[in-house]
């Protein structure tokens, strides 16, 4: 629509006054475009060319040493009522906001190009796509959402005839940390992000507009926008499941997305493709499946751990057109980050390596690359329908208690698992063991609206006609009396999704428990590992006094969101509770072994 267009003409100029930017760049996309932005950056010292044989067209960026993360405390979901933003997130007025930003963001980019970014979440003719404009004042942030998002003239182009975008509004500031805010105005479909140029904070594409302002999206449009990886997997008779699957932080959300099966898995003919490794957007088909899409077209990944043992995919990719961000460099001029070999010669500030500095790369250093870069990417990635999901998973870091994989009795149940899901922490991180932090659906921080009408908006599939995946719970980091983990993980997780795609068929049976469906021990695939049978049953252990414990402290938590959590919830959480009382009382069995 013209109209569209004038209005994104006239928010750019308004912009630009209030900002008093020196100049204004439309970004296309082009190759031409990102060679100059590279030179200026080159030029100015905000990149770092890297070993041009070894990593040719990489670069190292690095930030302020007060702006390396996401600024949780800072961040803030802009409702004109208080209860929709919910005790999930921080509030702030509307009016007091907008007041609190634009105040920041006068003069601000005095001496600097104000770059217009369009952008397309999404391959660029998917339906359930959408679209935004970022407006930033960094040239870091311009290549960036050219490898995360479908930047440039394309995305324009669906603007134009869509007649709808997201607005985001981004400076670097001064990079002080007293004046840093991000705000989300969901009402409004509007970001104001100032003082931060880390990823998260700054490219507003990925957490602010594809998980906050699109919940708040899809909520009222009637899909889903989560904090979930999408992964296919082939079986020998070459069909293929894709999968969802939500992770907290810290829990191999990336390496279970580009995962490499196990070699007795591979020589029979199993193939696993990444589709997305952080954000899906779920929608009903026709058909009555969901079907997903990866709105992102890039990773942005944690550096740190990313190895030859844990996810030579990753680290295979990212040879070629990456940028690194806070990583350490070696002699050779090469990206270095703990776990790589060799040593580093200086570490993320550019200092010559200390060990008494920390570590040289940051724990939070990054790499952006594109997702086509990666050995298991797969062309239904671009599909403009997505892909149908069979089963979505939900895990945490539980070192006792939760076993190794459970199915939800129904979708309902699943929903549940889904909200109580969590990690507990450890001594060394807290000084306290067992805390249980729980992070509904992985999407604590990113969710945009209140959880109670969340959990409320995930309920409401389950309705006449919809054939929804199977759900499903994870623990990959049990542990046994000596503190060792009980299941080798990374790429022999593959065999705990063979058990659940074997569930979706409908080829297999279960063991009923009061906390949902687990695999008899002789279900699930040892061939080829040192495994003995007592391990297998101590990971698929149900605690049931454990459980009861667990139970009322889910209860509680549920409690805490107030009046929007949906009855139906509660009741579920009651049904576990009597599950587990009449189990208790009947002297059932603890262990599921078939």
């Amino acid at each position: 629509m013209a109209s569209q267009l004038a209005s994104l003409n006239q928010w750019v100029e308004e912009t630009a006054r209030l900002t008093q930017a020196d100049s204004v760049h439309w970004c296309t996309g082009s190759e031409d475009e990102l060679a100059a932005l590279r030179a200026g950056m080159l030029e100015s010292g905000e990149l770092i060319a890297l070993n041009a044989e070894t990593h040719p067209n990489c670069f190292l960026h690095r930030s302020n040493p007060n702006d390396v993360a996401r600024v949780e405390h800072l961040t803030f979901v802009c409702t004109a009522e208080r209860e929709d933003a919910g005790p999930n997130n921080h509030w702030m007025a509307p009016a007091e906001a907008h007041a609190k930003v634009d105040g920041l963001f006068a003069g601000c980019m005095k001496g600097r190009t104000l770059y217009v970014v369009p952008y397309c979440m999404g391959p660029i003719d998917a339906p359930l796509s959408r679209c935004g404009v970022e407006i930033t004042d960094s040239p870091y942030v311009v290549l960036n959402m050219q490898l995360m998002t479908r930047m440039g003239s394309a995305a324009l182009a669906r603007i134009e005839r869509e007649g709808r975008f997201v607005k985001g509004l981004h400076s670097i500031g001064e990079l002080d940390p007293d004046r840093r805010f991000i705000m989300h105005f969901p009402e409004e479909l509007t970001i104001k992000s100032f003082g931060s140029g880390y990823g998260g904070n700054a490219l507003l594409g990925k957490k602010c507009h594809a998980l906050r302002i699109a919940s708040w999206q899809a909520r009222q449009e009637g899909w889903l926008a989560e904090h979930m990886l999408i992964v296919g997997v082939e079986n020998p008779r070459g069909e293929t499941h894709y999968v969802a699957a939500a992770f907290p932080s810290a829990c191999g959300k990336t390496n279970l997305a580009m995962l490499i099966p196990p070699e007795g898995y591979r020589s029979n003919g199993w193939k696993v493709w990444t589709v997305g490794d952080d954000i899906c957007w779920m929608q009903p088909g026709k058909d009555g499946r969901l079907w997903a899409i990866n709105p992102e077209a890039g990773f942005f990944g944690v550096a740190p751990g990313t190895a030859a043992n844990t996810n030579p995919n990753a680290l295979d990719m990212l040879g070629r057109d990456a940028i690194f961000t806070n990583v350490g460099v070696n002699a050779d001029g090469q990206p270095w980050w703990e776990g790589l070999p060799g040593e580093p010669a200086l570490d993320w500030q550019g200092r010559p390596y200390d060990p008494a500095n920390g570590p040289a790369a940051h724990p939070n250093a990054r790499f952006t690359v594109s997702a086509k870069q990666c050995a298991s990417y797969t062309d239904a990635a671009e599909s403009a329908s997505g892909v149908p999901i069979s089963a979505i998973v939900f895990g945490g870091r539980r070192p006792s208690l939760v076993p190794l994989v459970f199915e939800a009795r129904d979708w309902a149940h699943g929903v549940l698992v889904g909200a109580s899901m969590g990690s507990e922490t450890t001594a060394a991180a807290t000084g306290a063991v067992g805390v249980m932090r729980r992070d509904s659906m992985a999407m604590k921080p990113f969710c945009g609206y209140n959880f109670g009408d969340y959990f409320a908006h995930w309920l409401s599939f389950d309705k006449p006609g919809a054939k929804l995946p199977k759900i499903f719970h994870v623990n990959w980091f049990r542990k046994g009396a000596d503190g060792k983990f009980l299941w080798p993980g990374f790429g022999e997780n593959l065999r705990v999704l063979e058990w659940m795609l074997a569930r979706v068929e409908g080829r297999v049976g279960a063991v009923e428990t009061p906390i949902g469906m687990l695999p008899a021990t002789a279900d699930l695939g040892t061939q080829g590992l040192e495994f003995p049978a007592h391990r297998m049953r101590e990971l698929l252990e149900v605690d049931l006094d454990g459980w009861r414990a667990e139970a009322v402290q889910i209860g509680e938590y549920l409690a805490g969101f107030g009046a929007r959590t949906p009855e139906r919830l509660h009741a579920e959480q009651k049904q576990l509770l009597a599950r587990i009382d009449r189990a208790s009382t009947a002297a059932l069995p603890r262990v599921a072994n078939g």
